[in-house]
């Protein structure tokens, strides 16, 4: 705290001003640090992460449709679900530094165009193989969009108190997405086929793109130094294999096609990390990742999305084919979960300054676990009043630990770092949400298709080819017709409940493992000076341990600028200072946790 106190009110008299500076540049009449227009720009931010979170939950409803009419493997089916956040994670890095280096913006724009043709191909899709390809060009239009969005957020609210606020808008549009996506999916297949859930990107996207590049700021980040390629295919390629061979895992076959690309992916982004390390210039700063709240909220941010994500896919089956609810009284059901993430949101800045990174975040990990713990008594029979419980504990308990863990990571990340600070925590959500729906789809798959194998009275051919999915269960004992069709279908069901009840289990260890880990956060949030705290060019060096040498342009005691004037958009609101000792060093760090 004393590193930004000190200087107090005789900061700006013991630091000489600076050069001119880049400044923020944008589109429409007012700069992003003006004022009341930050927050015009935070409302197109949202509209952006909005669009990205439908087509996240917009497919789980349509996920039975999609099986009966494609009818792809239980592999495919997942491939179909997870070909999107597979890339996304994958290409994150590349793409979050690309716009640290050429204009976010630039990017978030060429995102939205990429997203929008990604979703005319995934709604005409004729089989499983089209399908997965249009998922995995979402993909890309994805990983341009979300660090962008991120780290925009994080230069136009240089203060922490405004940024946390922002942060809870942001993340509460995400529920909004997520409430929104499932009902809109719900509406459109009571009256059209399962494609038209793509469709509803290209208008938002229509509507993006002007709006976009009229309002929204470019700023660049630190351009010094050549744009490391190499070193964003590396981890690009690393990322990739790594999520690949935990999803053949999803099959429930180990061996060279799953350990293989697994061996292949560390080893890739080893030899990534131990190249950034050596840079001059790296794409990402080892030095903010080995910050204990930066690295501890990632970790976090894994384990949460983890353990989640696969279940929201797992509760759209059971309430479509155990349930036997339609496509739009599943959304509906759905709705209470997205509901209570949206005031989790809301509250959330109030929550961090009330309990500090740490309780709050290991709080939200441990009312998460009882929500999940509590819908294992979801079973065969509705139970209306259990799921709208355990949905509603689930979605505040979510938002809450998303809530603290991205806010702990933006806050310790250095501002000309942004887009890459950024691109760390969506590649650490999309990681997660691959793991998850890989790990807890082999947990599913591992429980279900033993029980139906084994179902008495049922032809062995029958057995096997009902073992695939539970969709594909009902089909086949429709064929089957008779007691063999009625006993393939009671032993399907009981089986799905049973892997749904054992994927649960596993979600409240993993969560309990979350809660555990999110202990090494720091226990306080404190407020930097506000604005470029972070921006000067002993910053790096202090992140290591070391003192930014003083000096600059041959001005004995001036404040060192690595970056000035091509070191990325300068935002401070007006009235704060520099904090900087006698001999002109920077008290660098900003925000410090205790």
């Amino acid at each position: 705290m004393s590193g930004t106190t000190t200087a107090g009110a005789t900061g700006a008299a013991d630091v000489p001003r600076q050069g001119p500076r880049r400044p923020v540049r944008a589109g429409g009449p007012r700069g992003a640090a003006g004022g009341a227009n930050r927050w015009t720009v935070l409302v197109v931010l949202c509209a952006s992460l909005l669009l990205v979170a439908v087509d996240a939950t917009v497919l789980h409803v349509a996920v039975p449709a999609v099986s009966g009419a494609l009818r792809p493997g239980a592999v495919e089916l997942l491939w179909i679900v997870d070909a999107y956040p597979l890339v996304c994670a994958s290409l994150l890095i590349l793409f979050g530094s690309l716009g640290d280096r050429v204009g976010r913006r630039r990017v978030l724009l060429a995102g939205y165009a990429v997203f929008g043709a990604a979703s005319g191909l995934a709604a005409y899709a004729d089989s499983p193989g089209v399908l997965i390809a249009a998922r995995a060009l979402l993909g890309v239009g994805g990983a341009m969009i979300m660090p962008a969005t991120l780290s925009i957020l994080r230069q136009v609210f240089p203060d922490r108190r405004e940024r946390a606020l922002a942060i809870g808008v942001w993340s509460a549009v995400a529920a909004v997405g997520a409430a929104v996506g499932p009902l809109i999916g719900g509406l459109l297949l009571e009256h059209f086929w399962w494609g038209s859930v793509f469709l509803v990107n290209i208008p938002l996207m229509l509507v993006s793109i002007p709006v976009g590049r009229w309002l929204l700021p470019e700023s660049t980040g630190d351009r010094d130094g050549p744009w490391d390629v190499v070193g964003a295919l590396v981890a690009a390629a690393g990322l990739g294999a790594l999520i690949l061979g935990v999803k053949q895992s999803g099959g429930g076959v180990l061996g060279p096609g799953t350990v293989g690309p697994v061996l292949l992916g560390v080893a890739l982004l080893a030899l990534f990390v131990r190249r950034q390390r050596r840079r001059r210039h790296p794409l990402v700063d080892c030095a903010t990742l080995a910050r204990p709240a930066f690295g501890m909220a990632v970790a976090c941010i894994v384990l949460t999305v983890l353990a989640l994500v696969g279940l929201a896919l797992i509760a759209a089956q059971y309430l479509q084919l155990v349930l036997g609810l339609t496509p739009l009284e599943t959304g509906l059901r759905l709705l209470p979960l997205s509901l209570a993430a949206i005031a989790a949101g809301l509250a959330g800045s109030r929550l961090l300054r009330r309990l500090g990174p740490r309780t709050m975040v290991t709080s939200g990990f441990l009312v998460t676990a009882a929500a999940v713990l509590l819908l294992t008594g979801a079973g065969g029979q509705d139970r209306p009043v259990l799921l709208l419980g355990g949905f509603v504990l689930l979605g505040l308990g979510l938002e809450t630990t998303l809530f603290g863990s991205y806010e702990s990571m933006l806050s310790e990340a250095p501002a000309r770092h942004a887009g890459g600070a950024a691109a760390i925590g969506e590649t650490a959500y999309q990681l997660g949400a691959g793991l998850g729906i890989a790990v807890l789809g082999t947990v599913m798959n591992a429980v279900y298709a033993p029980g139906v194998r084994g179902a008495a009275g049922v032809p062995q051919e029958a057995a096997a080819g009902a073992a695939g999915s539970l969709g594909e269960a009902y089909r086949i004992a429709g064929q089957l017709g008779g007691p063999a069709g009625e006993a393939l279908r009671t032993a399907a069901r009981e089986s799905f409940v049973h892997g749904l009840h054992v994927s649960l289990l596993v979600s409240a260890g993993l969560l309990v493992l979350g809660a555990l880990a999110a202990l090494r956060l720091p226990r306080t949030a404190e407020s930097p000076v506000t604005g470029g705290e972070q921006e000067h060019g002993g910053e790096r060096a202090a992140g290591r341990g070391e003192r930014a040498p003083a000096g600059n342009a041959g001005t004995a005691g001036s404040v060192r600028h690595g970056g000035a004037p091509a070191g990325g958009p300068r935002v401070r609101p007006a009235g704060t200072a520099r904090a900087g000792r006698a001999d002109g060093s920077v008290l660098a760090g900003g925000a410090r946790h205790r």
